[in-house]
């Protein structure tokens, strides 16, 4: 394996960044007789078609692009594109991939194909180039058809021509061309939330498809359908008028489009099926014919899975028996045909899936099971009265016969004649005509497979193992490897725009977590085995030479019990083992590892039995990965307990084991107690019994462990199937837009009922403006509470919303760009807005008492986002970056708080981080703290000196009750009261109700016949002793109004007191932890935050212990995966059949990175990466986005402010002197760096995937140097890279360069854009890495990413040839080749402050390469080791006088002038010296970190530096 610079051996897998393969990457995996596919950006820059871009249509020189040439589009078809017999890969690929991505990298289809494209007189080439164009970007998961929509009506004339593309006369296509078509269709398909697609390819899954249904059939459908008769009648109306108006006498159905498209695919694919995939007699497979007929059947599936295509196409393949004609084709059971079997069962799947077609409704299992026998009661009364050959059939029970084994032997007493009128005539199931009628084993599949018993979704779920096995880990259809490059298709689900039903929904997310889980578990296999060096030794037996940190050999394995099953259950109810192991080969921090095992932690049971001798290098080219690791057996367990050597518990978390009774563990040897998958020993016993197969239990010998953050995915497949083993209620008024119908906009607070007809919006407003200016459109009124017009107002506000405001739903519609609450308003006036200025009541007299306000002045738009969030219903806010996404929902949590003090709401985030920087917020506003809790591992992270843990919050109520107890007895002190009032909480409460409101109401009384006496508050308030320790005084005496406000503030402070000692007089009554921990989390905090992955582990405790809440507030839910954004929707039971959530508010940007999915294949095929946010957003669902970022300098805010529809900026940032002010030393506050080749060498890949970049590298390093040097700080710095190789790289070369030189030291960050989403640092240096290809930038979200991370200054460096063509990163591109592509710097400039203004580039200089920049920072290098050599001299000077100096600096001196190859091993070669006052400038303003020589070893090192670069590693 090669070795990655920056990584071990074995590391290099932890950092594959998904993203398509390009072909210039040489796997093992490739066939020996593929094409080379290794091609340097010299031969790409020398190819044909290269050559052929650039003088036709390639971006790059003035010149004017020659006339276009149809011959020339048919002559780079017939030559690059179509493929040839014994091209692409042994058929297996339908088109040369590298061809078509130099072609696609040219923009090909953007600057020639499409602007000429003529509808009426483009070629068929012409055709075809463009689909293959448009598969490509569906390929590399780029926008396909924007570059369609400048010519709308073209794009349908283009889309037309394609649909009829197959009728053209003058050539057939090619069986690749085929494959390539259906590509396109299915892609189609998967975009129908394009206007102009869907209205194009819906028209073919219509009622008119129905024409091409035999005639039995279709009497069957209207039969079961009856109120589709009227609108066939319809239907059949309208066409006759239209063939009437056209002058056609007979109309001629057959031949239109709609009927006849999809039937004749579907006797295409037939055909290739029957005759084609087997051409010759020697049983050889036509690859090519396997490949279109496995992507058929994804087409297939597709259109069945959707609802929209799925009610009227569903009818066509039963007709046809695609799925019978399937099972009993060669192919399903040629060794060649594993996949296209897998797809043929997900194909039957989904043709049978329980639901009504027509009302869109899930069928319970009853529903199904009736129906079930409703048909088959049917079967067998027509058997009684016309087949007497039946007759044994018809009288049979049918639990007796309902199964496919009894069945066919009941049908085999019939004559192929007789079955075929059985199935043909008297039960229509297919039409005569079908050439398959005449085969008895086509009729008996059909008959079967409409009759037999379908074992229901739920079974089967149940009945699957949730731990992979050594099967499923190795399928490559199932678990593709990290080499899948979406050239062919998969037998996986697909995440669309819609979903069938619910249960559908989670049955695809289960599956595709469990295979991505499944994934990273083979990784780890993978991994860790080879480590191990397993050997056979001299008795025959698996021995082991090696170890592994996450892997130890099992001393022995007993399974202690086997449980009966439960009713109506097969499978045992519970299977455990006891496990011993020794940890004696292990350093400590290795066994604190193993003893840190902990109850349900995940491990898994290896068997592993090597090869007698090593695999010869033919052998081992062929053989698979378990073989080559001598893998046998993978099973997957839970743990229950683990014991040391004595048999004493460790890591007890049940209360068995007291704290102060625990020991550390002693000895070597470890029992571990674990828990096996019940439905996997159910299958390996069945197996052993039936099968005779080997007893997989007594042949495990090595124990697995993983890293505990990448094992929880059992918690949460075991949430998925526990849901669908609900009757799992979404809200009414989100269940149809979840599953992607109905009217976008009927969850938008506008919509829905009991809204909040008046909101007091505390401190959102911070004055009268503001407000005006939130509502531009609205003629703003202030009233008192009285009703009065008040002419100086002052926050806060009441605002009675008018019906008006609430009936513009198209104010937040997500395709207008203006997304403040506007009003549509009439020349003659504006609508009036009523707002309530009210003067809050007196908080009380101590600081405590005042609450927390807002400083923020929210925009307009947020001002709508918050009005909306605290609104029922869904509310969608997307921020881009910077735009104060946080400050949002806080404020929205805040004014639902004050709004509805009753109601619970649960705040969900992607991360930690984002969870605590919410969090951190939220305890800045006005909220209770006794009212906010924080569950999961990073609460520790909060930088807050309190605890909101569980724990934390119990204890503070608990430190709490005793300091109002005290305060209690002091109020009753004040009062002259005996007795021990404050000795409980219920005490307490006595004391409130007998001394203190009776005292309260006899003095308001009072007051209410004395108003006139100005002193009469202050003489007579019954607590003014109590509040003698106020630090002011409260009462003045002047004013009766003013002293009885500042009376009832604090009576409200007493009020308060005692209602918080009612709070905690739960805490009094129960005794144990774990009931007031429960206690607090579902009754007594009103806001709880957790991480999206804390709400799926744990989903299970919620439930149980009654947790319950109203809203839910999804902070990065573009970042979540939509089973991790389901679930928290479903923490808590219903409540009489309905589901108690009433708010659901998404807070995201889908233009940024979507969540992360390792496996590349469940990314791109699956759409895995898709979140439920960005499918809301694509279904057109109604959004609020913010509009104002308060990040970046304007100028760098342009770089990406294009993909967002208005995205402007705070005044601050054009106000502010610091954002005028320009980056000191360089020219511009952004720039793009063109990078040539190092070395001679551009992009590398010393592994798939592991892209690197030394010229780059070296160059950033040299850059942030020179930053530092002229006295950047070093945490204002970040280093971002577009790949995980070229991150390693860089961060080697720091350790190399910077980290042994204290004065420069490491940035803030080394990382990949990736995982600095959601962070930000002042300054950025960019490493965009490639060279030959674009690669996964042009994901143009990871673009977005990458340049909003800077507020005043980006600096990116890249090959500038290749990034200015790329079509989709054009409006970024553009402005940054506005400037020179050389890195402008001013040299003149030696401090990191200056006067310039932005704008002035001063006095440039441009650097010419790379070498030049590092002999820029040589020389500034050498002018601080110059100043030190000087502070040095003079201080020995002064301490020892001059002859002992000179004897103690020479040698110094000498080290340091041969120590030459240390400074140019660091920084490049040694150049001119500026001067000492310079020096002096910079040596006092590198942050005055430079080590004095006496910090310095002989040969001039900074001490410690290997110990400072080696902890640099993270």
């Amino acid at each position: 394996m090669t070795k990655v610079q920056g990584t071990g051996t074995f590391d290099f897998k932890r950092h594959h960044v998904a993203e398509y393969p390009d072909e210039n990457l040489t796997t093992p995996q490739n066939p020996p007789d593929s094409i080379p596919n290794s091609m340097t950006l010299i031969e790409i820059q020398r190819d044909r078609l290269t050559k052929i871009a650039a003088a036709n249509w390639m971006k790059g020189g003035e010149e004017e692009w020659p006339a276009f040439d149809a011959e020339l589009v048919k002559e780079i078809y017939r030559t690059e594109l179509l493929v040839k017999e014994g091209r692409g890969g042994g058929g297996r690929k339908p088109v040369v991939l590298q061809r078509v991505m130099i072609l696609e990298v040219s923009q090909y289809l953007e600057n020639y194909l499409w602007p000429n494209f003529d509808p009426g007189t483009a070629s068929f080439e012409h055709v075809m180039s463009m689909i293959l164009m448009v598969n490509e970007k569906f390929r590399e998961n780029v926008a396909a058809w924007i570059c369609f929509y400048d010519r709308k009506d073209v794009f349908r004339a283009f889309l037309e021509r394609v649909l009829h593309l197959k009728e053209e006369k003058d050539r057939d296509l090619s069986i690749a061309e085929k494959t390539n078509y259906l590509v396109f269709m299915i892609n189609a398909f998967q975009s129908l939330e394009d206007e102009i697609v869907s209205g194009t390819v819906l028209r073919l899954a219509s009622l008119q498809g129905w024409h091409s249904l035999s005639y039995g059939r279709f009497q069957m459908e209207l039969c079961l359908k009856p109120e589709l008769i009227k609108k066939w009648k319809r239907m059949t109306k309208k066409e006759a008028k239209e063939a009437k108006k056209k002058g056609e006498g007979n109309l001629d159905i057959a031949n239109r489009l709609e009927v006849k498209f999809l039937r004749n695919l579907v006797s295409e694919f037939l055909e290739v099926l029957d005759s084609k995939v087997f051409p010759g007699d020697d049983y050889e497979v036509d690859d090519a014919c396997v490949l279109f007929c496995e992507r058929f059947m994804e087409f297939l599936i597709d259109l069945l899975s959707q609802l929209p295509t799925r009610r009227y196409l569903r009818p066509l393949v039963a007709d046809v028996a695609v799925v019978a004609k399937c099972h009993l084709s060669a192919l399903y059971t040629h060794e060649k045909g594993k996949l296209f079997s897998q797809l043929v069962d997900l194909l039957q799947f989904y043709e049978t899936f329980e639901i009504s077609d027509h009302e869109g409704t899930q069928l319970a299992d009853d529903e199904v099971l009736q129906s079930h026998y409703e048909r088959f009661q049917s079967f067998q009364l027509l058997a009684f009265k016309k087949i007497p050959k039946l007759r044994d059939l018809a009288l049979t029970n049918i639990g007796a016969i309902h199964r496919r084994g009894e069945l066919t032997k009941k049908l085999s007493v019939l004559s192929p004649d007789e079955l075929q009128d059985l199935v043909c005539s008297k039960l229509k199931l297919v039409s005569k005509d079908d050439p398959w009628s005449e085969r008895i084993d086509f009729l008996v599949e059909v008959m079967v497979s409409f009759f037999q018993k379908q074992q229901s979704q739920r079974e089967a779920i149940n009945a699957l193992p949730l731990y992979p096995n050594e099967q499923v880990m190795w399928d490559e259809s199932l678990v593709p490897s990290i080499n899948y490059s979406g050239e062919g298709c998969l037998a996986l689900p697909k995440l669309n725009l819609q979903f069938l039903t619910l249960h559908d929904y989670l049955l695809r997310n289960f599956n595709l977590f469990r295979l991505e889980s499944t994934y990273e578990i083979r990784e780890d296999i993978q991994e860790a085995v080879p480590h191990l060096l397993a050997y056979i030794n001299n008795e025959g037996e698996t021995a082991f030479r090696g170890w592994s940190r996450m892997a130890v050999p099992i001393k022995e394995f007993k399974i202690t019990e086997v449980k009966q099953p439960n009713i109506g259950e097969v499978k045992p109810a519970a299977v455990t083992a006891e496990i011993n192991f020794s940890i004696s080969s292990y350093k400590t921090h290795i066994r604190s590892e193993w003893n840190a095992l902990k109850e349900h932690d995940v491990l898994f049971l290896l068997c592993i039995r090597p090869s007698f001798e090593p695999l010869s290098p033919e052998e081992a080219a062929k053989a698979t990965v378990p073989q080559k690791l001598g893998l046998q057996y993978v099973r997957g367990c839970e743990v229950i307990e683990i014991r040391d050597e004595d048999g004493t518990l460790m890591n007890d978390f049940s209360g068995r084991v007291k704290r102060d009774e625990w020991k550390p563990p002693k000895g070597e040897l470890r029992t571990v107690t674990v828990a096996l998958d019940t439905a996997q020993y159910h299958m390996d016993v069945t197996d052993i019994a039936e099968k005779g197969a080997e007893d997989v239990y007594g042949s495990f010998n090595i124990l697995m462990r993983r890293k505990p953050k990448e094992n929880n995915f059992k918690a949460i497949l075991e949430s998925i199937r526990d849901l669908m083993n609900e009757t799992c209620l979404v809200p009414d008024w989100l269940h149809n837009i979840f599953l992607g119908y109905g009217n976008p906009s009927a969850a938008l607070w506008t919509k829905m009922p009991n809204i909040l007809e008046t909101v007091d919006f505390k401190d959102t407003f911070l004055d009268a403006d503001h407000l005006m200016e939130a509502f531009p459109d609205f003629q703003v009124s202030f009233v008192n509470t009285d009703g009065t017009e008040n002419l100086c107002p002052h926050p806060p506000f009441r605002i009675k919303l008018p019906k008006t405001l609430k009936s513009h739903a198209h104010s937040l519609a997500s395709n207008n760009p203006d997304v403040a609450l506007k009003k549509d308003v009439d020349t003659a006036g504006q609508e009036k807005l009523i707002v309530e200025a009210y003067v809050p009541p007196d908080p009380g007299p101590y600081p405590q008492d005042k609450p927390k306000q807002n400083s923020v002045r929210f925009t307009p738009t947020q001002i709508g986002a918050i009005i909306s969030g605290i609104q029922p219903g869904l509310t969608m806010v997307v921020g881009p970056p910077g735009t104060g996404k946080t400050d949002t929902a806080v404020q929205i949590l805040n004014v639902l708080y004050h709004n509805c003090p009753s109601q619970r709401t649960l705040i969900i985030t992607h991360s930690n981080q984002a969870l605590n920087d919410l969090f951190e917020k939220i305890m800045q506003r006005d909220v209770p703290a006794r009212y906010l809790l924080r569950l999961g591992q990073g609460e520790q992270e909060l930088a807050t000196d309190m605890d909101f843990s569980r724990q934390g919050r119990v204890n503070a109520m608990l430190v709490r009750r005793l300091e109002l107890l005290s305060e209690v007895e002091r109020l009753a002190r004040s009062l002259q009261l005996p007795g021990d009032v404050g000795y409980t909480c219920e005490t307490a409460g006595y004391f409130w109700l007998l001394h203190v409101y009776s005292r309260w109401e006899q003095f308001l009384a009072d007051c209410s016949a004395n108003r006139g006496k100005p002193t009469y508050v202050r003489d007579r308030f019954p607590f003014k002793e109590f509040f003698r320790n106020a630090p002011e005084p409260i009462f003045t005496g002047e004013s009766f109004d003013t002293d009885m406000r500042a009376a009832r503030g604090c009576f409200r402070h007493l009020k308060i007191m005692f209602q918080e000692l009612e709070e905690c007089r739960a805490f009094e009554l129960l005794k144990s932890t774990v009931d007031r921990s429960n206690y607090l989390m579902t009754k007594q905090a009103k806001i709880v935050a957790m991480t999206c992955t804390h709400a799926a582990l744990k989903r299970k405790d919620f439930l149980q212990v009654g947790f319950k809440y109203d809203n839910l507030l999804m902070e990065e839910s573009a970042q979540i995966l939509e089973i991790e954004t389901f679930i928290p929707m479903l923490l808590q039971r219903q409540e009489d059949g309905y589901a108690r959530l009433k708010r659901c508010i998404l807070i995201g940007d889908h233009h940024q990175l979507p969540p992360v999915v390792k496996n590349m294949a469940f990314q791109k095929y699956s759409h895995m990466d898709q979140s439920l946010f960005t499918r809301f957003v694509r279904l057109g669902i109604p959004y609020i986005e913010l509009n104002a970022q308060g990040r970046a300098r304007p100028t760098i805010a342009k770089l990406y402010n294009w993909r967002y529809r208005e995205l402007g900026d705070l005044p601050f940032l054009k106000e502010s002197v610091f954002f005028h002010r320009a980056n000191s030393g360089f020219s511009y506050d952004y720039q793009l760096v063109d990078v040539p080749d190092y070395n001679g060498r551009g992009e590398t890949a010393p592994s798939p995937w592991f892209y690197q970049n030394e010229g780059e590298a070296e160059y950033i390093v040299s850059v942030y140097i020179y930053m530092r040097l002229l006295g950047y700080p070093a945490d204002k710095i970040s280093i971002l890279t577009t790949y995980n190789g070229q991150k390693l790289l860089i961060r080697d070369v720091v350790n190399r360069r910077c980290v042994p030189y204290d004065f420069i030291g490491p940035p803030s960050k080394i990382s990949t854009v990736d995982k600095f989403q959601g962070q930000q640092n002042d300054f950025i240096l960019l490493s965009l890495v490639r060279t030959r290809f674009v690669g996964h930038l042009r994901d143009v979200r990871r673009l977005v990413v990458a340049m909003s991370r800077a507020r005043l200054g980006l600096y990116v460096f890249c090959r500038r040839s290749l990034f200015e063509q790329c079509y989709e990163l054009q409006p970024t591109f553009q402005l940054l080749l506005q400037r020179p592509d050389q890195l402008s710097l001013v040299l003149t400039e030696n401090t990191p402050l200056t006067h310039r203004n932005v704008d002035d580039p001063g006095p440039s200089y441009l650097v010419s390469c790379i070498e030049e920049m590092s002999h820029i920072v040589n020389t500034r290098m050498h002018q601080i080791y110059q100043a030190r050599l000087v502070s040095y001299q003079s201080s020995t000077y002064q301490n020892q006088g001059a002859a002992s100096m000179e004897e103690s600096v020479e040698p110094v001196i000498d080290k340091m002038t041969m120590n030459g190859s240390m400074l140019e091993n660091s920084v490049g070669e040694v150049g001119h010296v500026d001067g000492p006052e310079k020096v002096r400038d910079i040596e006092g303003l590198a942050d005055r970190q430079v080590p004095s020589l006496n910090e310095m070893d002989s040969d001039g090192k900074v001490k410690d530096g290997r110990d400072r670069a080696s902890a640099m590693e993270e």
